[in-house]
């Protein structure tokens, strides 16, 4: 049988940005236990006192504060290398059924030239791609049938490496993005791959991007 405390504590740990305030003391307990009173009740399977949820909530604080952070910073601490490309144009197209083609001829011209920065994310309606501006008229002559739908030129690459386990802590990514944004720092576009996390902004912002990044083991 599943107690109220387990209930709010397996709940609360899945979600990082309430689990940060209420360690933080930044959250009404009360309010707190009323919104998630009914997925207590949930998993319990039957209906329970608000006040105990809030008991629970207050018990779990000073732990949650602990483990949280102790995750967090091990991970963090297991960052690898933090790698900056500047002059980068990034153009976003309509899905159709010849945008494969010429992302391939794209990536035939650029494959041997390991200074050149591309990426290609294929969405459910659109596709992102991203590359060194020097060789963005590869992207012009080989799309020029597609339907182009926004295009930024300018901006810059932060990519983070990051430890293999990094999917196993909740809030992880949240951490990486809240550290820029809290600076003001627009984010234009996000690439991700297993071990790999890449932040897209504008060139003027890409210098405070990379200090707070560069600042994160100091700050968990």
């Amino acid at each position: 049988m599943i107690t109220i405390s387990q209930a709010v504590e397996s709940i609360i740990k899945v979600k990082p940005f309430i689990a940060e305030a209420l360690s933080e003391g930044l959250i009404n307990v009360s309010a707190l236990a009323r919104k998630i009173k009914p997925d207590i009740e949930k998993v319990i399977h039957k209906e329970c006192n608000q006040g105990a949820i809030v008991m629970a909530l207050n018990r779990l604080s000073p732990n949650l504060a602990n483990s949280f952070s102790s995750d967090l910073k091990k991970m963090i601490n297991m960052l690898g290398d933090i790698i900056v490309r500047s002059d980068l144009t990034d153009y976003t197209y309509t899905n159709s059924n010849t945008l494969v083609k010429g992302h391939m001829k794209v990536f035939e011209t650029v494959a041997s030239h390991s200074d050149i920065f591309y990426t290609m994310v294929r969405g459910v309606h659109e596709s992102n791609l991203v590359i060194s501006s020097l060789y963005s008229n590869l992207v012009e002559e080989h799309f020029k049938g597609e339907e182009l739908k926004e295009k930024k030129v300018n901006l810059s690459a932060i990519t983070l490496k990051l430890h293999e386990s990094n999917s196993q802590v909740p809030g992880f990514y949240y951490n990486i993005l809240k550290a820029v944004a809290w600076e003001g720092i627009n984010i234009i576009e996000v690439i991700s791959t297993s071990n790999e996390f890449t932040i897209l902004v504008n060139d003027e912002d890409v210098d405070r991007a990379f200090s707070e990044l560069k600042q994160l083991r100091r700050k968990l």
